[in-house]
């Protein structure tokens, strides 16, 4: 398989050079060469495999020659040693549970895929890797405990002062050794901008071997199909395919979804459930991309005013925005809104949603109400302890936090406050 970049002005590469360089020279993303389509007697008799099996089959046409098979199956099979549960909340909504992995969020699924890739492919180099990453949240965390003490990689992850919760701060702030973190007073847009520059610097690519943890890298965002593979699996009505809502943000995860979709997965519409941060609800109006500067909210993940991975979604569609349409509908929560859904599913469901969860919960039902025959699934891609600060208030009682969550609280927060400016980033990662 080769990738080529979004901007048409980079070579070609391979899956391998794409985990690597994370973004295109041109200052595009890698985007497969062609889309594999799965067998369709692989999709009529999915329940007859091992979620292994099944996300093996998935990534392989992707990852090519560029690492052994038997060694793909090692690097699969420990990304997925965790529970993916597809859960009933009410007789038309099913919540796909993502946050049973070590960091209690979706992002654990492509950060330990991308972490043991890259461990194999850098384990002959002689040089020092540094893996930078910009986080509004989870995405931190997850690659923060996925690269944590793998040998010869170094990891900067920089976040917005203040606008990521307790625990995902404490998540990525905590582990020392190999993992440091920035915390930069700005928003997640200016510290995505902030990695994007530097990843542009030839002057300080020539020095430093540098790649992208963030969705944007290939590694990072192809496995993300292996979830919504597991949630068709567990569908029980496989003759009347789902709805799936997915709270978006930078839009990596969705566009894995609707890529697997393509590929052959049955699915019968995908909903991008924003929050107040509305470019894509905006665009799927109007046809015009307007970027705007982040708005701070509950569901601070998804506060991404520019979203990287949405010319990867273009890029599926050939540009074609009616082609888009009809897989793809979009809409904004407001935070009260989200607050709403958590106290109202929780009282008469007793299901607890994140606040991610329970804006892609929303943007499902109301869907749902102007599509009766229909049934659907939330990716519900963070445990609420993550947010017990929003979530508490709201139920009126403390979240039950996992052993491993009040361990991590207790730890000594260790991070590097800097400004929005590059040169201040270069600096520091020419220091470590």
């Amino acid at each position: 398989m080769q990738y080529y970049s979004t901007n048409s002005q980079s070579p070609k590469v391979d899956f391998k050079q794409a985990t690597i360089k994370g973004q295109a020279p041109d200052k595009g993303l890698y985007f497969p060469e062609q889309i594999p389509m799965l067998p369709k007697e692989f999709i009529e008799n999915i329940t007859n495999y091992s979620d292994e099996e099944i996300a093996y089959q998935v990534i392989k046409p992707y990852v090519g020659d560029a690492i052994p098979d038997a060694e793909l199956r090692r690097i699969v099979g420990e990304t997925i040693n965790f529970d993916i549960p597809l859960v009933k909340v009410t007789d038309t909504i099913f919540s796909l549970e993502l946050y049973h992995g070590p960091t209690l969020a979706f992002k654990d699924i492509g950060a330990r895929f991308m972490s043991r890739c890259l461990g194999y492919f850098v384990k002959d180099l002689n040089k020092k890797v540094t893996v930078l990453v910009a986080t509004s949240g989870d995405t931190g965390g997850a690659v923060a405990n996925g690269f944590y003490d793998v040998d010869g990689v170094e990891v900067v992850i920089l976040y917005p002062s203040g606008k990521v919760s307790s625990v995902q701060e404490k998540q990525l702030t905590t582990l020392g050794k190999n993992i440091h973190a920035l915390e930069v007073s700005g928003t997640f847009d200016d510290c995505q901008q902030m990695v994007k520059q530097v990843f542009t610097d030839e002057a300080l690519n020539e020095k430093l071997f540098l790649t992208s943890a963030n969705s944007i890298n290939v590694a990072r965002w192809l496995p993300q199909q292996f979830y919504y593979f597991f949630a068709y699996k567990q569908w029980a009505q496989k003759n009347n395919p789902p709805v799936i809502a997915v709270p978006s943000g930078n839009f990596g995860n969705i566009c894995a979804g609707i890529l697997a979709h393509v590929s052959g997965l049955p699915v019968k519409h995908f909903i991008a459930a924003c929050n107040a941060n509305d470019v894509v609800p905006a665009f799927m109006e109007t046809e015009k991309y307007e970027p705007k500067k982040a708005v701070a909210t509950i569901s601070n993940a998804m506060d991404v005013g520019n979203p990287s991975n949405f010319i990867r979604i273009l890029e599926i569609f050939h540009h074609q925005f009616t082609s888009l349409q009809n897989v793809l509908s979009s809409c904004s929560i407001t935070d009260a809104a989200t607050k709403d859904t958590i106290q109202k599913v929780y009282q008469e469901e007793g299901y607890l949603l994140d606040p991610h969860g329970a804006v892609g919960f929303l943007a499902l039902h109301q869907y749902l109400q102007n599509h009766p025959a229909e049934k659907g699934i939330v990716l519900e891609t963070a445990h609420p302890v993550k947010f017990y600060d929003v979530v508490e208030p709201v139920i009126g009682q403390a979240v039950t936090k996992p052993a491993s969550v009040q361990k991590q609280l207790l730890l000594e927060k260790k991070s590097t406050k800097i400004t929005t400016s590059a040169d201040l980033l270069k600096a520091f990662l020419l220091s470590i």
